[in-house]
C-alpha cells in the first residue's frame, strides 16, 4: 500500500511540472536554511578538530567578583597562579591545561606587516587538544622549564611568513614583536570560532609578555579540564568547587573589595551559553528553547504557504476522492494516503536541500569568512535534517488531509 501511495504521489508531481517546481522550491529552500543553521550550530558547539574531546572536558573561562551590596562587579579571565593553585592541583582530571585567550601581535616580512593572533600555553595543551602536526612537534615541559624561545605556528602563518613553500621550516627563525623564536612545529589551524584553541602562533607560557608571574586572582588565562571518562565530570566539578569554597572572603582585587567570588567549571555548551546569557540556571533549556522556537518559525511560515498549495492540489483531485469514497474507501485511509504523499514530496525537497546545503557549506568553508571553518553534514546534522523533513511534511500535510476527509461524496463528485 505504501508503494502505491508513493507511485500516486510521483504521478501527481509529473502531472503539473510548474506547480511541482514551485512546491519543491519552497520546501528545499526552507530546509536548506534549517540544515545550514544546524550545521553551523554543530560547528559551534560540537566536538570537532582540534577539540575532539569536548564531551569529556570542562572549561573554566572567567571569574566573577561582586561587592557586598551587589551593586558592582568585576568579571574576566584568571591569573596563571590562580588556575595553578585551584585547577591544576585537582586530582580527579586526567589532565589540566592552562592557556591564554587570543593576544594580538605583529610580524613583518620585508615591509609587509602580518597581524597575528598568539596564544601562550603549557605543555599539557597539546595533550588535551588533538592538533594535527604537519611538521615537527609541540614544545614540552623541558622547553618551558628552560624558557626556550620556541613557537608552534599554523600552516596559514607559515605560508604568509615563509611563502608557499613545501620545504620544512622546522628550526627556522620567526621574528614577532622584535623577539626571535625558533619554529619547532607546524599545525593545521583551528577555526576562529573555537577561542580556547584558535591562534596563529603558540608560545610556551614562560616566553616574554605572557604575564604568567602575576600574583593576583585575575589575569589572562583560562583552563580546560580533561576527564578520564564522561562519568567523572561531576566529580571534577565538585572537587574544583571545594577548592573555590576554601578561598577566604571578603577579598580585595586591585582595590576592588568583593564579598562574592564565583568561578565555574562547565561543559562547553553551558560555558558558551553562560557567556552569551550572563549565567543563570536552566541555560541549556533556555538556549535550546530559543533555537527550537526559531526553527519552528522558520518551518511554520513556509508550512502555512505549503498548506494552501496542498489544499488546492487536493481539491483538484476531489473527483478522485469522491469516486474512492463511493467505492467504500475509509476516511482514515484517504487521510493517511495524502499525508504519505506529502511526506514523500517533502523528502524529495529534503534531498535537494541536502545537495544545496553541501554546496553552501563548501562555499562558506572556502570563502574565508570564518578562518579554518569546517562546517560539515555529519551524522548528527543528517539525523536532525531527516527529523526536520518529517516534521515539515506532517505540518504541511495534516491540515489539507483533514479538510479533504470532510468532503462528502456528492460535493466531491461535483468538483
Amino acid at each position: 500500500m505504501l508503494i502505491n501511495y508513493i507511485k500516486i504521489a510521483w504521478k501527481v508531481l509529473l502531472r503539473h511540472p510548474f506547480y511541482t517546481f514551485i512546491t519543491l522550491f519552497g520546501i528545499s529552500l526552507t530546509l536548506t536554511v534549517l540544515m545550514v543553521l544546524t550545521s553551523f550550530l554543530d560547528h559551534l558547539i560540537g566536538s570537532h578538530y582540534p577539540e575532539t574531546k569536548r564531551d569529556r572536558s570542562l572549561y573554566i573561562m572567567q571569574m566573577l567578583q561582586t561587592d557586598s551590596s551587589r551593586s558592582s562587579r568585576s568579571m574576566g579571565p584568571m591569573s596563571f597562579k590562580f588556575l595553578t593553585d585551584y585547577a591544576k592541583s585537582l586530582k580527579t582530571p586526567e589532565r589540566v591545561t592552562l592557556c591564554t585567550f587570543i593576544n594580538s601581535s605583529n610580524a613583518y616580512v620585508g615591509s609587509q606587516k602580518i597581524k597575528l593572533n598568539t596564544k601562550f600555553t603549557d605543555a599539557d595543551f597539546w595533550q588535551v587538544t588533538d592538533f594535527e602536526f604537519l611538521e615537527g612537534k609541540p614544545y614540552n615541559e623541558q622547553n618551558i622549564a628552560n624558557s626556550d624561545y620556541v613557537a608552534v605556528i599554523t600552516d596559514d602563518f607559515k605560508n604568509h611568513y615563509f611563502g608557499n613553500t613545501t620545504e620544512s621550516v622546522i628550526g627556522k627563525d620567526v621574528e614577532i614583536e622584535n623577539i626571535h623564536y625558533k619554529v619547532i612545529g607546524v599545525v593545521k589551524g583551528s577555526p576562529v570560532t573555537r577561542p580556547f584553541t584558535y591562534a596563529d602562533v603558540y608560545f610556551p607560557y614562560t616566553t616574554p609578555k605572557s604575564n604568567y608571574q602575576r600574583s593576583g586572582f585575575r589575569g589572562g588565562y583560562v583552563a580546560i579540564l580533561l576527564a578520564k571518562n564522561k562519568s567523572d565530570l561531576k566529580a571534577i566539578q565538585d572537587e574544583f568547587q571545594n577548592h573555590i569554597n576554601r578561598i577566604p572572603l571578603p577579598g580585595n582585587q586591585d582595590g576592588f573589595k568583593y564579598s562574592v567570588l564565583e568561578v565555574k567549571s562547565d561543559p562547553y555548551l553551558e560555558n558558551f551559553i553562560g557567556t552569551l546569557l550572563d549565567g543563570g540556571p536552566g541555560l541549556r533549556t533556555i538556549f535550546f528553547g530559543v533555537i527550537g522556537f526559531i526553527m519552528f518559525m522558520l518551518m511554520g511560515l513556509p508550512a502555512i504557504n505549503l498548506v494552501n498549495i496542498n489544499v488546492s492540489r487536493i481539491m483538484e483531485r476531489a473527483s478522485e476522492i469522491g469516486i474512492r469514497k463511493a467505492f467504500g474507501a475509509p476516511v482514515k485511509a484517504l487521510v493517511w494516503q495524502f499525508i504519505v504523499e506529502n511526506i514523500f514530496i517533502t523528502f524529495i525537497g529534503g534531498a535537494i536541500a541536502l545537495v544545496l546545503t553541501f554546496i553552501i557549506i563548501q562555499l562558506i568553508n572556502n570563502s574565508g569568512w570564518i578562518a579554518y571553518a569546517d562546517l560539515t553534514i555529519n551524522i548528527n546534522v543528517f539525523i536532525i535534517s531527516i527529523l526536520v523533513c518529517l516534521i515539515f511534511g506532517l505540518l504541511s500535510g495534516v491540515l489539507p488531509a483533514l479538510r479533504m476527509s470532510k468532503l462528502n461524496i456528492a460535493e466531491a463528485l461535483k468538483a
